[in-house]
């Protein structure tokens, strides 16, 4: 099992949405993820920006992460929008 670790810019998102149903269906991916970040259920494409990071798309949302494979983590970096998160 994969440990998950949050970078501060995913919190600050996190927190500016806890009202909205994307906190639940995040919830959700992140518990799938840490069975197999690779899960076919999920809506996961690579991102081309970063070397071995992913991208997680829920609703008009990205978040972006890594997998440490070496350590079992999953490391999200990055969340926003769909416009602002590829700038």
């Amino acid at each position: 099992m994969y440990r998950i670790v949050f970078d501060r810019e995913v919190f600050k998102f996190l927190e500016k949405h806890k009202w909205k149903k994307i906190i639940s269906q995040f919830k959700q991916a992140v518990d799938i993820l840490k069975e197999n970040p690779f899960d076919n259920n999920l809506d996961i494409d690579t991102y081309k920006e970063r070397r071995f990071s992913y991208r997680l798309r829920i609703w008009k949302y990205r978040f972006i992460y890594e997998i440490l494979k070496d350590e079992l983590i999953i490391r999200f970096v990055d969340a926003w929008n769909r416009w602002d998160i590829y700038k």
